[in-house]
């Protein structure tokens, strides 16, 4: 036994659920038997020996509700726009739908989610000991008061900080990305005494006060002012750069950076001459941001990888500046890791990368799952000047010990199969096999990305330039999702019709393979997609 198996799991027997509940009819009864979850992955949902239990076996496409129409009569929208099917089951990397009347199957269709759900099920949907875990702490140990501490916490806190560099020595737990960036900041204030805050460009932190206020992806219109003191960087965007910041390279460089060589089309040996010169890009940006400031610079928040502005990994180097500028001015260093942490990258945090240990790390997303848990870590010194300054932060379900316990179970799977590597090794193959529909298609400009993340940015025909393609991507993504291959696409200018990819990082070999099939022959089925041979 090590010192983090202090809670076994406890045998658990799931309960009748409630009677059914009008226009969605609930199984009254205890859910049809069927076959454990396990390593046997289901393909297609007609395969009935692989599939899991059906929770909602009475609804069928004929009686599920129009989904618009309910959508619009019960639920409130946060701004998006709602796909047509209804998803009633999901396991391992598979979302099945509703069933045609009197199909013989509990299912419709297989959809394969290349997006673990919203970026957060690391390790696929119902993961079978993660399944567990949650059974027998919502038995037995599911919420207590908020100053009450419990071994799920503890072991937490102790596995947690024992796989981060140190520096990251101790850690709270949240619910949201968006509420552990907001402790942060709170932190950095606190810690400082200072209360001005830099973000990228394109960035996004959550849609909290202070985590809204830094980010400039989306959601800031609306009428009401951000958080005082809130500035910007420029977001660092090697493919989309300002001329401003190109310069020539060195002859001696000619064959770096060779996954964007073109073949034969103009625009892309053009590009070819010139490198993205960030440094001057940053440097510029915090000579604004000098003269802006009230003197008052407490912290930079950034994410390795910005997702939802299109993909963009920081470039090399730029971590290990931006903490250098960080520290001439006296500010921390804040890296929101909701989606590279935890080895999607394959390293364990993404800024291990590049070697850099930030002030304060945030985590969400991929620690609990898809259940919603997030940590704040920071050193002992930033934590003890904190408490010295009476630093509050106390919600409802800080330190929970049910999903603190998801997160531990989260990081003994991640650690002991060696799913670090396995995600540095399927993301070669995957990225490998993203370069080669470049090959191919004109209409992808730029396959970028780290691990388990890629970004496919879609353009009109990059042999003329980089003009955005966003009805193009958008067609190419529905006849994706027509064919069963999920992948996230967002048409905000600010993202630029790019696909992005992040399969849980227990994905096989052969189903990374099966997905850029299914990718490969939605792009084919498209008009428009300029097929090079």
């Amino acid at each position: 036994m090590t010192s983090f198996d202090i809670i076994h799991d406890i045998p658990y027997a799931m309960s009748s659920l409630e009677s059914p509940i009008d226009p969605l009819p609930v199984n009254g009864d205890k859910p049809e038997e069927g076959n454990a979850i396990g390593d046997k992955r289901p393909g297609n949902a007609s395969d009935a020996d692989n599939l899991p239990t059906n929770l909602y076996p009475n609804i069928t496409t004929q009686n599920h509700p129009n989904i618009d129409q309910f959508a619009s009569s019960h639920l409130i929208n946060f701004g998006t726009t709602f796909l047509p099917d209804l998803i009633i089951s999901a396991t391992h990397l598979s979302l099945f739908t509703a069933p045609s009347p009197g199909s013989s199957s509990p299912y419709g269709r297989a959809i394969t989610d290349w997006t673990s759900g919203q970026m957060s099920s690391l390790l696929g949907h119902s993961h079978p000991e993660i399944v567990s875990v949650i059974q027998s702490h919502a038995s037995s140990l599911d919420h207590l008061f908020s100053g009450m501490l419990s071994p799920p916490v503890l072991n937490l806190a102790k596995r947690l900080t024992s796989v981060l560099p140190d520096g990251l020595d101790r850690a709270m737990f949240l619910s949201t990305g968006g509420e552990s960036n907001e402790a942060a900041i709170k932190m950095a204030k606190t810690y400082t005494g200072k209360w001005e805050v830099v973000g990228l460009g394109a960035s996004w932190h959550g849609v909290t006060a202070q985590a809204s206020s830094v980010q400039y992806h989306a959601g800031r219109r609306g009428g009401w002012p951000m958080v005082p003191g809130a500035l910007m960087l420029p977001s660092p965007n090697a493919y989309r750069c300002h001329e401003g910041f190109r310069r020539k390279k060195n002859i001696g460089n000619g064959k770096e950076n060779g996954a964007n060589r073109g073949f034969g089309e103009k625009g892309v040996i053009e590009d070819e001459q010139w490198e993205y010169d960030w440094e001057a890009e940053m440097l510029y940006g915090w000579r604004l941001i000098d003269q802006q400031s009230c003197g008052s610079l407490a912290a930079v928040i950034v994410e390795p990888i910005q997702s939802s502005g299109g993909m963009h990994v920081l470039p090399p180097g730029y971590l290990r500046r931006l903490k250098t500028e960080c520290e001439k001015r006296g500010m921390l260093l804040i890296v929101d890791e909701a989606q590279t942490g935890i080895g999607r990258t394959g390293e364990m945090i993404a800024v291990n990368h590049d070697g850099v240990v930030p002030d304060i790390l945030t985590l969400s997303k991929t620690l609990g799952n898809g259940l919603p848990l997030s940590a704040v870590v920071t050193s002992h010194a930033i934590a003890g000047v904190c408490a010295e300054r009476d630093f509050l932060f106390y919600t409802t379900h800080v330190n929970d010990p049910l999903p603190a316990a998801v997160g531990d179970k989260v990081l003994e799977i991640v650690v002991r199969d060696d799913l670090v590597s396995h995600a540095r090794r399927m993301g070669e193959v995957l990225h490998s096999g993203l370069n080669q529909l470049k090959k191919r298609y004109a209409c992808i400009g730029d396959v970028r990305g780290r691990g388990l993340m890629a970004g496919v940015e879609i353009v009109e025909d990059r042999r003329k330039g980089k003009e955005a393609g966003l009805e193009l991507a958008k067609k190419i993504g529905d006849r994706a999702y027509e064919l069963g291959l999920w992948c996230n696409l967002s048409t905000h200018p600010s993202f630029g019709g790019t696909f992005r990819i992040a399969p849980p990082i227990t994905i096989s070999e052969e189903e990374v393979r099966d997905g850029l099939a299914v990718l490969e022959e939605a792009f084919r089925g498209v008009e428009g997609s300029l097929p090079l041979y």
